[in-house]
């Protein structure tokens, strides 16, 4: 831009240069051709008789071209300045659309992570809103746990995200997230395929978020106040619970679904503690035993939300393998039950969740068997909680106009991964746990948290363990 600025300001002086250089020539010629006409100097009108001699006459005419050429130079210089003037608007109009093409381009690539859709987070529903070709995205947690006994302290970069999209026509597009865990842990968190055929009905096929709950599909750290996750979504929906699957899903007018048919837990990996560990995250997965996953919600207005999931499957997975007394034994069924309800309503600035679930495990008394459990290590054979949730933007009621978020909030949890168990074994009260969190989250930009909370933490034997957590989010 610079280059073609100069070349032009070139151009135009050198017009400039020349128009001078042609008037001169053009006076001095006229002059000469007055002087040739009459060699004598008479004047042919009669110069005498007006009282004029020749040298007047020149030197009039020399007054009269030097006064042409000033005037000349000054209106050359106007329109010089005038010129430039338009130059530099040309040029600042030219760098605004190739800023503004430049900008769409790449909101091709990134458009603002600021909607959710189909249940996802801001972040990973980019893809959505991009028109086609590639989308990227992601999001990260920092995370500092300072615990209230003897246990060392913690800080730890929880995950670094990154989501990769691509819109192949307005039908078909692929959305990826790949995490990092702990600095060092690579994972692929979910890989799907969507055919996007009407609002009423859309496929799916890849690696599938199991949509139950709230946290599982939507846990980018700006939807949600506290620093961990509720404790209740990890060990009974354990969060992030991902397998390999197809299913449909769409909305007709305030409801939406989803229906997947995916890969079971497998059995081997349950304990005491909760589900967790039977989680096979579509790495291998045993596919002997399938599970059928269904979600319901119902909008009626913005800002309320009822629903509920169910799941559904054997766990089992066939599977056999040795016993520390190198007897060779096959896992049972182990159907496996999970069903949960959930609310949400948001207004004025405040925001309240709730959420309660169960979870049904059979044949526990041959599983624990098989696993070699006893007592109160056994897999539990019913598992059971919820929590509830109230947290109040002050920012919505002392400056709205600001942009920014100051999220006060409480949440009450309580769930017990041991609420029965196999006739011959043992609960252990440790497993019944209440844990109380008060905190308090300030986003200065809608893509940008910081947390800090207090849990304390109850359970049956009285060996709880309180903490402080600070954490600090981002979604792009």
């Amino acid at each position: 831009m610079s280059a073609t600025k100069v070349l032009i300001s070139k151009l135009s002086l050198r017009n400039i240069r020349g128009g001078l250089l042609l008037a001169a020539f053009l006076a001095g010629s006229n002059l000469a051709s007055a002087s040739n006409s009459d060699p004598t100097g008479s004047n042919p009108i009669g110069s005498e008789s007006i009282g004029i001699t020749t040298s007047e006459i020149d030197s009039d005419s020399d007054s009269a071209a030097d006064d042409s050429t000033k005037v000349l130079v000054q209106e050359s210089g106007e329109e010089l300045a005038e010129l430039k003037a338009q130059q530099e608007e040309l040029a600042r109009r030219i760098d605004l659309v190739a800023g503004e093409l430049e900008r769409i381009e790449l909101g091709k690539v990134a458009p603002e992570a600021n909607q959710s859709r189909y249940g996802m987070g801001p972040a990973a529903s980019k893809i959505y809103n991009t028109l086609e070709g590639l989308s990227i995205g992601g999001y990260g947690e920092l995370i500092y746990q300072n615990f209230r006994n003897s246990r060392s302290s913690e800080a730890d970069f929880l995950r670094g995200v990154l989501y990769v999209g691509y819109k192949f026509n307005d039908k078909w597009l692929l959305n990826t997230e790949i995490e990092i865990e702990h600095v060092d842990e690579i994972f692929l968190e979910f890989a799907y395929l969507d055919y996007l055929a009407r609002p009423e009905f859309n496929a799916r096929i890849g690696l599938l978020l199991i949509p139950m709950g709230f946290v599982n599909e939507l846990h980018e750290p700006t939807t949600f106040f506290s620093v961990k996750r509720p404790m209740i979504e990890t060990v009974i929906m354990p969060s992030t619970w991902r397998e390999n699957g197809v299913g449909v899903f769409g909305s007709v007018g305030p409801l939406s679904y989803k229906s997947y048919v995916v890969a079971g837990f497998d059995g081997q990996d349950f304990a005491a503690g909760g589900l967790r560990g039977g989680r096979q995250k579509g790495a291998r997965s045993k596919a002997d035993d399938f599970a059928f996953v269904t979600r319901l919600d119902y909008s009626p207005q913005p800002g309320m939300l009822f629903g509920g999931s169910f799941y559904y499957g054997n766990a089992g997975q066939d599977t056999q393998f040795e016993q520390a007394s190198t007897a060779i034994v096959e896992l049972p069924s182990v159907r496996t039950q999970i069903a949960e309800a959930h609310i949400q309503l948001e207004a004025k600035g405040a925001r309240f969740r709730g959420l309660v679930v169960q979870a049904d495990l059979g044949d526990t008394a041959e599983l624990n068997n098989a696993l070699e459990l006893t007592g109160a290590a056994s897999v539990g054979k019913e598992l059971q909680g919820g929590y509830l949730e109230l947290g109040y933007d002050v920012m919505s009621a002392i400056n709205p106009a600001s942009g920014q978020s100051v999220s006060p909030f409480v949440r009450w949890e309580s769930y017990d991964t041991q609420a029965d168990v196999a006739d011959g074994f043992l609960s252990d009260p440790k497993n019944d746990v209440q844990i109380t969190t008060y905190g308090v989250a300030w986003q200065p930009l809608p893509n940008v948290i910081l947390k800090a909370d207090y849990q304390n933490v109850n359970n049956g034997a009285h060996n709880g363990v309180n903490q402080f957590n600070l954490g600090m989010g981002y979604i792009f």
